[in-house]
């Protein structure tokens, strides 16, 4: 037989060979399971076959630097991976958002006649690009923020339901079932991490990883620990809900602390001159008739 047609045979029935095995041989109970699992807690969204990316996403992503890319895949994990901000979107959107800023930038510059119009011209150029940027990390500051105070009560349940005889995964399951804030959706995604095959130790270190607390990365750098050493679990939460407590009871001390030197500068500017008009305004009106003989 001539080489090149049993080359080209074997070119053509060689991959097709390949895709009917990947076709037949898929588990398909398997990927259910895996879907089933991860969407498990989650708010019902669209189809990940439905979402088709824009022309502005894929432009963006391309102009995008790698270093830019996984910092706004930081801010994303921070503020929670929000269903109607994908990374793909806030790319296509930042694209957008800087064109028209570049646009609105120039027209102000051009037609700005004082140093002023053509700052503002500037600032407007650079400010469009960065907004989702400052949205994300706003978002991500409150969640952090709630997340930090959802801690000392979360561990204290998970004591509780320690010591009643539930085992670690199950104290942190009925937390997370119990909780509607966003530490529940990350005890959640943290079981889900484990029941697709993750080890626990990768499980609690991404958790540490989608969060900025330094009491929550404590927390799971000490259960990481008794996992390996074999510590009683129930010690650590006990230990780390008292530590949690004391140091949400400090911050609230540290607020009001603070709370006269915020209040100081509102006295001075607002408070302050409104009194002196009401106080002595009569009687400098008074004053000012009395000298003048009117």
């Amino acid at each position: 037989m001539n080489p090149t047609i049993l080359l080209s045979l074997l070119l053509v029935c060689v991959p097709l060979g390949i895709v009917a095995w990947f076709v037949l041989t898929v588990d398909r109970q398997g990927r259910a399971a895996v879907t089933n699992l991860l969407a498990r807690g989650a708010a019902p969204t669209a189809r990940a076959t439905d979402y088709k990316p824009s022309v502005l996403e894929g432009v963006g992503r391309r102009l995008t630097p790698p270093t830019y890319v996984a910092f706004l895949d930081r801010l994303l994990a921070l503020a929670g991976r929000p269903a109607s901000m994908p990374l793909g979107k806030v790319l296509g959107t930042k694209l957008a958002l800087g064109l028209a800023g570049v646009g609105l930038g120039l027209h102000l510059t051009a037609i700005g006649s004082t140093p002023l119009m053509k700052l503002a011209g500037l600032f407007v150029l650079f400010l469009g690009y960065f907004i989702p940027d400052l949205l994300l990390y706003s978002k991500g500051q409150e969640r952090q923020k709630t997340m930090q105070l959802e801690l000392a009560n979360t561990l204290d349940q998970m004591l509780i339901s320690v010591e009643a005889g539930l085992g670690f995964e199950g104290a942190m399951a009925r937390a997370g079932d119990n909780g509607n804030g966003p530490l529940a959706e990350e005890l959640v995604r943290t079981l889900q991490d484990m029941q697709v095959g993750r080890s626990r130790r990768e499980s609690y270190t991404a958790l540490a990883a989608r969060t900025s607390i330094p009491e929550l990365r404590s927390f799971v750098q000490a259960v990481v620990q008794a996992d390996t050493y074999g510590i009683a679990i129930s010690r650590v939460l006990r230990v780390q809900a008292k530590v949690m407590r004391v140091k949400r009871r400090q911050r609230a001390e540290e607020k009001a602390m603070k709370l006269p030197v915020m209040i100081l500068f509102p006295l001075l500017f607002f408070i302050f001159p409104v009194l002196f008009i009401a106080i002595l305004g009569p009687a400098v009106i008074n004053t000012v008739v009395t000298f003048t003989g009117q």
